[in-house]
């Protein structure tokens, strides 16, 4: 959970303290720098604080937190309040030769013969291995047709593929990290997602996580499916 508030969120604790446990405000002032047990905050107290935290923001303030100060207590909750960022892993193995599925997967201009999510690409710019476009994915539930426009660089001498959002939308950034690695049965083809949600997003982060992963694994299953079809008619040009 983000911590979002107009005021600063020292206030806000001391506003806690003040109200709930018994601090006084004048004294608090006078010693910004002093720790809650210097203060007069006994046990009780932080018992009380901690219970406040916990329902505001989900936070657990430790046992230690009287040796903090006001400042210290805001900077632990703001810390601990703030989601972690999303990141998934996902691969597959195609059974196909490395540079047919290379071939294939980085032939932007035909993702929508690849993927069964997107209704339109177009390249907006290409400059030697870096392809700038925009994808239009298929409506959803509600008739909306999302679209975006990334940018990705390809790496022939190490098969890999580092893109990103250029149109974030509800992503703080979307970066997306593709690895292509030869094994006994074909390739293995990775994608490693890194990405954080704006806070005014529909869905967290967490959300989001569990969306990509399902997601991922329908894709990778349909783009596997493809290529090996397209293997075992010959075409491993």
């Amino acid at each position: 959970m983000t911590v979002a508030s107009d005021r600063p969120l020292t206030t806000e604790i001391t506003d806690i303290l003040v109200t709930h446990c018994g601090l006084d405000a004048d004294t608090a002032a006078r010693s910004p720098a002093a720790s809650l047990e210097e203060l007069g905050m006994d046990s009780l107290a932080l018992l009380e604080l901690s219970a406040v935290v916990a329902d505001r923001w989900q936070v657990r303030i430790p046992e230690q937190a009287g040796r903090l100060s006001i400042a210290g207590v805001a900077d632990l909750v703001a810390r601990r309040a703030d989601p972690p960022p999303g990141h998934t892993e996902n691969s597959v193995v195609i059974d196909a030769p490395l540079p047919l599925v290379w071939r294939v997967t980085n032939d932007v201009a035909r993702w929508t013969a690849l993927f069964t999510e997107y209704a339109v690409v177009e390249i907006l710019d290409q400059t030697g291995d870096t392809v700038r476009f925009r994808l239009t994915m298929h409506p959803d539930e509600n008739g909306v047709s999302w679209s975006w426009v990334s940018e990705r660089t390809a790496d022939p001498a190490t098969r890999q593929v580092r893109a990103h959002r250029v149109e974030t939308g509800p992503f703080e950034y979307m970066r997306i990290h593709w690895r292509y690695d030869e094994v006994p049965d074909g390739t293995r083809m990775t994608w490693v997602q890194d990405f954080a949600m704006k806070p005014t997003a529909p869905v967290d982060n967490a959300g989001m996580t569990d969306r990509i992963n399902a997601n991922s694994k329908v894709q990778l299953a349909v783009i596997k499916e493809r290529i090996e079809r397209l293997h075992a008619g010959g075409d491993d040009e």
